[in-house]
């Protein structure tokens, strides 16, 4: 029997370090690289700067273009070769360790200018893969650039360890790191802080951070994979999410909901996404819809639908959107309570089992229903005594198709409450409207029109800002709502694809109650 021997890409063999440093697959950086004009492989003055090196996987791609196309231009291969590394490819490493493994990549070895180096012109052993051991500035507590917690690194952390301040993102002025111009900025940047560990920590997100960085060095072509969750979601990210989507020199936007159709294991609430952003164009953004490794859509529109302050990233929604949207009816983000609807935490425990003088409200909570005095609640007492639909802030199951995106709401009766586990969707004149809210809230409609803002974990009262009020005389289907928006049945196909059925005769799934207890741990999704 014939023995084949397989000698696999290293840098596809590689495992991430964790969800905020996710080493780039070698296909996903060649699709990245073909979003450039094919002619910048035949031009030697071309300069390229990758921020935020890991492995070095995106020079080493961007080496083997330009070593092909530029074969007429300089036939000899070693000149060839030595003038691509050292005239026109250059690195930031984010870590002592990812300089070492990109040099390794890019070089075929760690020091530049040693003997098994491919580049015989480089004087220096860190080549153009560049790493300085940068300090965090702190002030009143955090890191003036980061946002790291003084706290958490002074204190709590190894001194040895890496202080993970990015060079690129460090400093006010990133054009004096190289002192010179770049023609193109392509990378995965970290996407988030882990500060700290705790439940009361809270992971702040960093990858806005070296987009806004590169966009400042103003070069002609600016490509980056990042989290997809500035759509609608993401701590700090309001600013961003609005300068992104006015931005008309963005030429295309690559969509992944599902994050292993480019991360393979990786599991990445709300998916990624990769972009063109180029200095001299302005217009419209093509818009590419990914699944299970095929395009399913690919429509050229405005990144900003008229009248919304999120990014929509289905094409097939926007005309089902704009259908919704000729009613001009109130939408329930109106209607949906802010965070902690009680002032009564997740965690909270000074409860007792069974009801009791001292003890008369029942307490929705995450666990077995418990029952507080009325002191407990911190604001809206008003409520108490009304009907209210209530369901979990947090969403369950995955990014797998099809969604379920609300755990089945409860009915919150009279002389009771709930934790910040819970929002309150709507309160209700009487159990039926109450009933008959749920009706609605079930259907796949409302819960597709909460997903095309929804695609973090945590769910807040924006995310309903696409859903219509109805009347709630009377229950609702599926299909009167089909009809009343006159959807087509693509339309309809789409929306049932996307979506799953809610059985609300069904006790809830355990997949909807597996992410609540840890909801407390913090993300940027807040």
């Amino acid at each position: 029997m014939m023995m084949i021997n397989y000698n696999p890409d290293i840098l596809t063999c590689l495992a991430s370090l964790s969800n905020d440093e996710v080493f780039t697959p070698p296909k996903i950086v060649n699709e990245m690289l073909d979003l450039l004009p094919q002619e910048i492989w035949s031009d030697k003055k071309i300069k390229f700067l990758d921020p935020v090196s890991k492995t070095g996987v995106f020079l080493r791609e961007i080496a083997k273009r330009l070593n092909k196309g530029l074969e007429k231009k300089i036939p000899n291969k070693q000149k060839r070769i030595n003038h691509i590394f050292k005239n026109q490819l250059y690195a930031i490493a984010i870590t002592e360790l990812t300089s070492l493994i990109s040099r390794r990549s890019v070089y075929c070895s760690k020091n530049a200018k040693g003997k098994y180096s491919v580049c015989t012109d480089f004087k220096n052993p860190e080549g153009n893969v560049k790493f300085y051991n940068i300090k965090h500035i702190w002030r009143n507590g955090r890191c003036i650039y980061c946002g790291a917690s003084e706290e958490v690194w002074k204190n709590n952390r190894d001194k040895d360890l890496e202080s993970h301040a990015y060079q690129f993102i460090h400093t006010l002025k990133p054009e004096e790191i190289f002192k010179m111009k770049f023609d193109v900025i392509i990378g995965n940047p970290p996407y988030q802080l882990n500060d700290g560990g705790g439940r009361e920590s809270s992971a702040v997100p960093l990858y806005h951070k070296f987009v806004e960085q590169a966009k400042k060095l103003n070069p002609r072509f600016l490509t980056m994979i990042i989290p997809a969750r500035w759509y609608s979601g993401g701590k700090g990210l309001d600013e961003f999410r609005k300068n992104m989507l006015a931005d008309k020199k963005i030429v295309t936007i690559h969509d992944f909901p599902e994050t292993s159709d480019c991360f393979p294991g990786l599991n990445i609430r709300g998916g990624v996404c990769y972009f063109l952003w180029e200095r001299d164009y302005g217009g419209d953004c093509l818009v590419v819809n990914h699944k299970s490794n095929e395009i399913i859509s690919s429509i050229e529109r405005p990144l900003l639908e008229e009248k919304t302050e999120f990014f929509v990233r289905y094409n097939q929604a926007i005309d089902i959107l704009r259908k919704v949207r000729k009613y001009k009816e109130t939408t329930f983000d109106t209607l949906v309570s802010s965070r902690n609807p009680f002032g009564i935490v997740s965690n909270f425990n000074n409860f007792k089992e069974k009801k009791g003088v001292y003890s008369d409200i029942k307490l929705y909570r995450f666990g077995p229903i418990g029952f507080v005095n009325k002191n407990v609640v911190q604001k809206n007492k008003n409520l108490i005594n009304n009907y209210k639909v209530i369901a979990s802030k947090a969403s369950p199951g995955g990014d797998q198709y099809p969604h379920q995106i609300l755990t089945k709401p409860i009915i919150s009766e009279p002389g009771s409450v709930c934790t910040e586990t819970y929002l309150i969707i709507k309160t209700a004149e009487s159990e039926k409207e109450a009933k008959n809210i749920i009706t609605y809230i079930s259907t796949r409609f409302f819960r597709f029109m909460v997903s095309l803002i929804k695609n973090t974990q945590n769910i807040s009262k924006s995310v309903y800002s696409f859903v219509p009020l109805q009347d709630f005389s009377k229950s609702w289907t599926d299909g009167e709502l089909y009809k009343k928006y006159n959807l087509t049945k693509e339309e309809i196909d789409f929306i049932e694809k996307m979506i799953r059925p809610m059985d609300l005769n069904k006790d809830s799934d355990e997949e909807d109650l597996d992410y609540l207890e840890g909801e407390e741990n913090g993300s940027e999704d807040e």
